[in-house]
């Protein structure tokens, strides 16, 4: 096998000034993407009215504020060679004649690579979102929908953040964005109708990585990582609902040529989701064909299931707006995830939010406990000195 590009990065960073471009796998020369903005900026001088579902979403947005620097337990330690305690099942390559000849340390390589991957794009979409929800600000007509996308806004830097920080001190190394998550995000930014950054981030790509979210949370035996996860997950948790909420109030005014038009973007941009997740750059940096690389992640067992799950939030969301026309419905039976629009969307978020305040919960009782521990044991100290 060929030196891997990327595979000399440093583990950790000494210097906090190291540039991100240092750390991509691929020698990424722009660091830059400039996207044309299209329609208008929306102005509305009704501040006395609002939905009172939005408004008690907003509040609950600013109630539910959090400083990642502070909640998450950045000192834990990380093993670069298996951030997220990743089976060998769940390598696409695993079972072919690639794995068989791989030594530990490069399968140690291997799994660093689509740690990195995952969280890579899981960076660049957090991103997105953010520019998303601001351009929700600006174009959105209703000023309830301006006030929580603002506090969305805040949410989505703070993700980026974290993903950022855990990316560069924990892994050590970063991917590029992929083509398809590039593609959407491009489509969803260039639209002129103020609803499509909604359907697009709210809807599909915040949909989407809820699910990516969910399978690592739930799997992984690592503790920072599962922090991480939990807590971006009861933010994104008040971000689908506050999608669902505007998005079908307002579809419930619009003609059956227009709602044509937005199923046409779902389903799309479904097709570019599901065909992201294949992960193939990882498997190039290791000098594997591209074609090879394909074939080994169709075929993986893990991968297949892994991809029907990811739709596990879309689906339902999409149903519940209002979005459920014949050609809609076909595309999700081709995928073979139509039986996932009978799922409980409302269920699956509160379990986010419910696993989160346990995580926290325990985090605080385990501290308490050390501290009770620290003053008992001056205590006993200082009674002992007493005695002496």
């Amino acid at each position: 096998m060929r030196r891997l590009r990327g595979a000399g990065a440093a583990e950790t960073r000494e210097e906090p000034s190291v540039s991100t471009r240092d750390l991509y796998t691929s020698g990424q020369q722009d660091l830059t993407w400039q996207v044309p903005a299209t329609g208008a900026a929306r102005f509305s001088w009704e501040y006395g009215e609002g939905r009172e579902r939005l408004l008690n979403l907003y509040q609950k947005g600013k109630d539910k504020q959090w400083d990642g620097a502070k909640r998450i337990a950045w000192d834990l330690e990380v093993d670069p060679l298996d951030p997220l305690g990743t089976p060998d099942e769940a390598m696409s390559i695993y079972g072919t004649r690639y794995w068989d000849v791989m030594s530990p340390a490069e399968r140690g390589e291997l799994r660093k690579h689509y740690a990195s991957w995952q969280f890579s794009q899981f960076l660049h979409g957090e991103q997105g979102a953010m520019v998303c929800a601001a351009r929700i600000v600006e174009s959105v007509p209703d000023l309830d929908a301006k006030f929580y996308s603002a506090t969305q806004t805040m949410d989505e830097a703070r993700h980026a953040e974290i993903y950022g920080r855990f990316l560069h001190e924990k892994i050590g190394m970063l991917y590029p964005i992929n083509d398809n998550l590039r593609s959407l995000l491009g489509d969803t930014l260039r639209d002129s109708r103020w609803d499509v950054p909604y359907l697009g981030m709210q809807v599909l790509i915040e949909g989407l990585a809820l699910a990516a979210f969910g399978m690592i949370r739930d799997t992984t035996d690592k503790p920072l990582p599962k922090q991480i996860l939990a807590y971006v997950m009861q933010d994104e948790a008040r971000h689908v609902a506050f999608g669902r909420m505007a998005l079908r109030d307002y579809y419930k005014q619009l003609s059956d040529a227009e709602l044509r038009e937005r199923e046409e973007f779902v389903i799309e941009g479904c097709y570019l989701m599901r065909d992201r997740l294949r992960g193939v750059e990882v498997l190039e940096n290791f000098g594997i064909p591209l074609k090879d690389a394909e074939e080994c992640s169709e075929r993986s067992e893990y991968l297949q299931l892994f991809r029907q799950l990811l739709f596990s939030r879309i689906v339902p969301c999409v149903k519940d707006i209002g979005l459920w026309g014949k050609r809609l419905q076909q595309a999700y039976v081709d995928m073979g995830v139509f039986e996932m629009g009978d799922s409980n969307l409302d269920q699956l978020m509160a379990q986010d939010e419910e696993i989160a305040e346990k995580l926290d919960a325990e985090r605080f009782a385990a501290e308490e406990g050390e501290r009770v521990a620290e003053v008992e044991a001056a205590v006993a100290a200082g009674a002992a000195t007493d005695g002496d």
